[in-house]
């Protein structure tokens, strides 16, 4: 049985077994290649006009198309610094042991 799952998914083409298998078969070389294009132009676009603009335009990059298969892109954390104070006054309890 696994031989025949094995030669199966081996395959090209499209066929539902494997894109229940597999969530980045549902879109074939074609797809993925007009999702690149896509992808491409608008971030042409966007360096066109920040380039070409003499004031800043509030315009976010793009982001890219979502791809089957791929995990949801998780924001960055966002950290929250020390002052100057408090950094100093760190240093100065480390100093006093």
């Amino acid at each position: 049985m696994g031989v025949l799952i094995a030669s199966l998914c081996g395959k090209p083409g499209r066929s539902a077994l494997l894109a229940a298998m597999n969530e980045s078969s549902a879109w074939g070389t074609t797809e993925h290649l007009l999702a690149r294009i896509s992808d491409g132009i608008e971030l042409s676009n966007y360096l066109f006009i920040q380039a070409n603009s003499s004031e800043d335009t509030g315009l976010e990059p793009p982001t890219p198309l979502p791809r089957p298969g791929q995990p949801e892109q998780q924001p960055e954390p966002q950290f929250e610094f020390a002052s100057g104070s408090d950094v100093a006054s760190f240093f100065t309890q480390m100093n006093n042991l």
